[in-house]
């Protein structure tokens, strides 16, 4: 039998050899030339995805519940994301199409008002009317004026 002193020693060992392989390949990484070139690349590319991301949050037809509530969720996640990555605008901007799909709006801007500081609740109260006229606009426009979820109206926000 191998005693627990050999087996701590063999760990140890085990731990010191995989440390030493983190550090060489990460420096053998860092003093490339191309190490640089490739990370702002990939950064690029994130930045990039992260925004299509973005911009590929069209606004769900309101009939479809699901379709609304899986728009909800991802702007709601997404928002909270932003916010917590220091992209106050573009989190305020997902917060915001969120509440105005929401079939609960003011339940909604309650605890939001109870969870955000409240400069960003403020900004978010302010562009709330903008963003639910521009999804009335895309509503009317295509067509899904019957039936569809009422949108705020500036009344609608205290």
């Amino acid at each position: 039998m191998i005693s627990r002193s050999t087996l701590g020693i063999a760990a140890g060992i085990l731990g010191s050899l995989f440390v030493g392989y983190c550090v060489y390949f990460d420096h053998k990484r860092r003093s490339d030339p191309q190490f640089r070139q490739k990370l702002k690349q990939r950064r690029a590319k994130q930045r990039k995805e992260r925004e299509s991301k973005m911009g590929g949050g069209k606004i769900p037809d309101l009939r479809d519940y699901e379709a609304v509530q899986k728009f909800f969720i991802q702007e709601v996640q997404l928002g909270e994301e932003l916010l917590g990555t220091g992209d106050v605008d573009n989190g305020i901007e997902h917060l915001t199409n969120a509440v105005a799909v929401c079939g609960q709006p003011q339940q909604l801007l309650s605890v939001l008002q109870q969870t955000l500081p409240p400069q960003i609740f403020q900004e978010l109260v302010r562009r709330l009317p903008s963003v639910s006229q521009k999804i009335a606009n895309i509503v009317a426009g295509s067509g899904e004026g019957n039936g569809a979820r009422t949108v705020l109206a500036e009344d609608d926000v205290e």
